[in-house]
């Protein structure tokens, strides 16, 4: 590709019309576009990075899956100015965590962006146990059907949204609903597209699971997996989103 003014706007329109798409998920070709950009030198990256600038910051648009990609291409920068300027203006990452939020989910964030994601999924299971011990004083180990009630929605809304964000829009709580009621809620279904089951037998934790982006659509976060299917029907019960 020629660096030239005429590709420099062209790369502008290709991005602003991924954008105005409103992706719910980022396809093989969506993210080719984003790597041809970002693979042509300093001066196409900074086009990625203006563009997460003027949608978040200066639009004060929500961060979408989109962002959250080109966050995590460009926080792997060589150029020490463009990863300066990223941090300058998202020092956490891509979504600006809420104070009124009951836990600071900052490691978390930290894990996905990075994709680390046995860790992430860990962090979310105990966040999850913290979510209800603060509410009802009892320590948890796991969630009962009965728990689920004590989980804040916005504070389920973040962890749901930030495992989307940087995931490409594969992982999820509410892209697991999602899958569930395309199958016309029949479990069995479920765990066979999300890949939760080996010949028929739910997979051995952590060996057999799969912890990288490459997972099929839905296979994380893992939630009550060997303990039944009522702790997460109340679960996608109260996601509204």
């Amino acid at each position: 590709m020629k660096h030239n003014k005429n590709n420099l706007v062209y790369l502008h329109e290709q991005i602003d019309t991924i954008t105005n798409k409103n992706l719910q998920s980022i396809s093989a070709d969506t993210e080719q576009i984003i790597d041809q950009i970002f693979n042509e030198g300093i001066k196409y990256e900074k086009i990625l990075l203006e563009s997460i600038i003027k949608r978040i910051t200066l639009e004060k648009q929500n961060p979408s899956i989109l962002d959250g990609l080109i966050y995590q291409k460009l926080i792997k920068t060589k150029n020490l100015d463009i990863r300066q300027k990223l941090l300058n203006y998202f020092p956490q990452g891509i979504l600006e965590l809420k104070k009124s939020l009951q836990i600071d989910y900052q490691p978390l964030q930290k894990l996905l962006i990075n994709k680390e994601f046995k860790e992430a999924d860990q962090l979310t299971q105990k966040y999850l146990c913290l979510l209800v011990e603060i509410k009802t004083k009892n320590k948890k180990e796991w969630l009962y059907f009965t728990d689920i009630q004590f989980l804040p929605e916005e504070d389920l809304f973040t962890l749901d949204f930030l495992w989307k964000i940087y995931s490409k829009g594969k992982f999820g709580f509410s892209i697991q609903k999602k899958i569930w009621i395309k199958n016309n809620k029949k479990w069995e279904k479920l765990w066979e597209k999300i890949h939760w089951l080996n010949n028929g037998i739910m997979k051995r934790y952590p060996q057999e699971f799969i912890w990288t982006i490459e997972a099929p659509e839905g296979h994380l976060p893992l939630f009550n997996q060997l303990r039944g299917t009522q702790t997460l029907s109340y679960l996608f019960n109260n996601i509204k989103w």
